[in-house]
């Protein structure tokens, strides 16, 4: 139950993630990559703490009875270690990608974003977490669907496509370092504390060179809010939870679903059609991620353990 639970939440992240590029795209028309992050991050910082305050309360009245012990230090440690290590690796992923859709096209961006579902099982290798052969093909088929969907162009790389596979690869890492913290802290309070890092993170370099005002941000108040509050604070919040105690490989393949409800969501909100292609590519991707849901055979006893 708590697999599907995950799953379902991975897919709803990837879902805000897809409808999210429409908000990126026209919040850049206003204001530069720097602001536009740093704001959103501090929103999704801000978005968090009643939330925070509202799980207390009601996890006060559900251990009322009880004798309610305080966090350790050491847990908050790790916390506070997990928050600033993942707000960077966001904070650096995030800016990577914003600046390299501005020197390529957005279907290459989403294309060599997505590589990030064969850098996850790779690096997991050397974590001593070798994925199953079936997770290999479902990955496979899904770098063939992505193609499909947002390859529209040539392979042939230029500045913004090294800053956007730069960006996959640290992406990677965010995914990872989610998995080695989410199942020792809490998750939401980790989320807030990554977009905090995140927002100082890219707040000092939009206060230096891109100079921010207030017109520029109330004229993006729109996709801003949408990327604050839905993209932060809802889905990697969602993120951090969902991938307690689940595979990373899995959870990749499954957040990279984004680069088809962005399709979608440009297919049905802005009217854009989709091609034979592109509707191949989603197929093949959905099969992928159906394939890596399928469970791992268990193996029977030998003959010999029976006998015995």
């Amino acid at each position: 139950m708590n697999k599907t639970r995950n799953t379902l939440m991975l897919l709803l992240t990837g879902f805000i993630w897809g409808v999210a590029f429409v908000a990126q795209s026209v919040g850049m028309d206003y204001v530069g990559p720097y602001t536009f992050n740093a704001v959103r991050f501090i929103i999704g910082a801000i978005f968090l703490l009643p939330c925070i305050a509202l799980l207390d309360s009601l996890k006060k009245k559900e251990t009322a009875n009880s004798v309610e012990t305080p966090q350790p230090p050491a847990d908050r440690k790790i916390l506070i270690i997990g928050g600033i290590c993942c707000g960077l690796a966001l904070a650096i992923a995030s800016t990577l990608q914003q600046k390299g859709i501005a020197l390529t096209t957005v279907g290459k961006a989403g294309f060599i974003t997505a590589i990030y579902i064969i850098i996850v099982p790779v690096l997991s290798i050397f974590l001593k977490k070798k994925p199953r052969f079936i997770i290999w093909i479902s990955i496979l088929l899904a770098m063939a669907g992505l193609y499909f969907l947002c390859m529209t162009d040539s392979l042939k790389f230029s500045r913004g496509d090294t800053l956007v596979l730069l960006c996959a690869f640290v992406f990677s890492i965010h995914i990872l370092v989610i998995d080695y913290f989410s199942p020792k802290v809490d998750g939401v309070r980790m989320s807030c504390i990554q977009f905090l890092v995140a927002g100082i993170f890219c707040g000092v370099p939009a206060l230096i060179f891109e100079h921010p005002t207030l017109s520029s941000l109330f004229a993006a108040w729109a996709p801003i809010l949408y990327a604050g509050i839905l993209s932060c604070g809802v889905a990697y919040t969602l993120q951090i939870v969902a991938q307690k105690n689940y595979d990373p490989t899995i959870a990749s393949l499954i957040l990279s679903l984004e680069s088809v409800f962005s399709v979608l969501a440009g297919w049905i909100i802005l009217g854009q059609a989709l091609t034979p292609k592109e509707i191949f590519g989603c197929v093949l991707v959905f099969i992928a991620i159906i394939l890596a849901q399928l469970p791992e055979k268990k193996s029977l006893p030998s003959s010999e353990t029976i006998s015995e």
